[in-house]
């Protein structure tokens, strides 16, 4: 007897075959909705967490590019014994999350949800090929306020201590308190939003978009840019702080505080992005000398 092979659904996405499928997705978007209206109207209004819609619109963005590239080549193979037990575990997550206002349950579920019903309906294969979109949708989930408090005062002391020292021996009238940077007349106060966790976790995000994006075929170039990432991370919050700080020095308190602070957040991702790019650069040669020795 021949067994049988996993059947092809390369066809259109909007065609009736596909409409249980469409069906289960309607109603996760409305289970999800409230929870998403919640957030948009609470902790993703506030500076700390303003990379969340951000990271979910490139999720979304990256689940759709990535499933017009698959699409033709779909195997329906699906993996019920696996799909189910997910599916229920991700439901009760998501039931205590929303009574109890747990947001790493509630909106965490999400991932586990869209991954039991790729399972349901497509397999395992179809899985493994979105897992990328996926894992990205992690950076979007708020973190507990316990994690946040205990990470972030000492990477804002370790932040200030840099910006503090580079500042320092370059000529500025600078000194440190903690947290507090003291240049000439002005006190500033290195707050959560410029050197907390939620900042390191935004450009972690930055980061690995940019790995997935450039797709280098050299495993140890991928996993040293990964690696390389955190310290990248720490140097661009550096910058950030020592570019509020000579703002507010040079051209007073007001500056620092108004339009140019939102400014200092552009010079983050600039810094953060054109440091990934030069280390990048660096492990391209290092990766072609290496392989130039080897030849």
């Amino acid at each position: 007897m021949s067994t049988p092979h996993p059947m092809r659904i390369g066809v259109h996405a909007l065609s009736p075959g596909w409409a249980p499928f469409w069906v289960v997705v309607a109603g996760m978007a409305a289970m999800y909705g409230p929870s998403f209206h919640d957030l948009f109207r609470g902790i993703w209004s506030t500076d700390e967490n303003a990379h969340g819609p951000i990271v979910l619109s490139v999720s979304i963005w990256l689940l759709y590019t990535k499933w017009n590239e698959i699409a033709d080549d779909i195997r329906y193979e699906p993996a019920p014994w696996l799909g189910w037990p997910l599916l229920v575990f991700t439901l009760l997550l998501y039931v205590v999350g929303r009574s109890q206002d747990i947001l790493i349950f509630e909106i965490g579920s999400l991932i586990p949800m869209i991954a039991s019903l790729l399972l349901l309906f497509f397999g395992r294969t179809t899985l493994g090929r979105l897992w990328f979109p996926l894992f990205f949708m992690l950076f979007m989930i708020p973190l507990p306020g316990v994690l946040v408090d205990t990470v972030t005062q000492p990477m804002k002391m370790a932040v200030s201590w840099a910006a503090e020292h580079v500042l320092y021996a370059v000529g500025y009238p600078i000194a440190r308190t903690g947290v507090i940077l003291v240049i000439g007349q002005y006190q500033l106060l290195v707050a959560d939003a410029c050197a907390g966790l939620h900042s390191l976790f935004t450009l972690e995000a930055l980061g690995l978009l940019y790995l997935n994006l450039v797709r280098h075929d050299s495993f140890a170039r991928n996993l040293t840019l990964a690696i390389l990432i955190v310290p990248i991370s720490f140097c661009a919050n550096v910058i950030r702080v020592m570019v509020l700080t000579l703002i507010t020095f040079h051209f007073g308190d007001e500056a620092g505080q108004g339009f140019l602070h939102g400014f200092a957040g552009m010079v983050l991702f600039i810094s953060a992005l054109t440091l990934i790019i030069g280390v990048d650069s660096m492990l391209r040669f290092g990766v072609r000398a290496s392989d130039g020795r080897q030849g």
